[in-house]
């Protein structure tokens, strides 16, 4: 993320939001799983369903659009959530 920010203190054409993301929908499963293996224990997750006040309102499917990032010019890659939280958790660690 820091290298965006840097591109951006130098090519953004104008203020507003900018996605970052790998642009590809990935499910809550895939992020709590990746949580479990960085933390090295075994998945175990308990589902409960939406509460019924935010139903009609939340946001089932996301999916960063990058074509506005892209549009002027940044060229690099996203890592994947699994590799994103394993250097997160291990950040963490390293702090505690």
């Amino acid at each position: 993320m820091s290298d965006v920010c840097v591109f951006l203190m130098h090519h953004r054409k104008d203020s507003g939001i900018y996605n970052l993301g790998s642009g590809k929908a990935r499910t809550f499963n895939d992020l709590v799983k990746a949580v479990f293996a960085a933390l090295n224990k075994p998945v175990h997750i308990e589902y409960i369903d939406t509460p019924e006040d935010i139903r009609d309102t939340y946001q089932y499917f996301t999916e960063a659009k990058m074509g506005k990032l892209k549009e002027i010019g940044y060229g690099k890659g996203f890592c994947e959530p699994e590799g994103g939280v394993m250097n997160y958790v291990s950040a963490l660690a390293k702090s505690q």
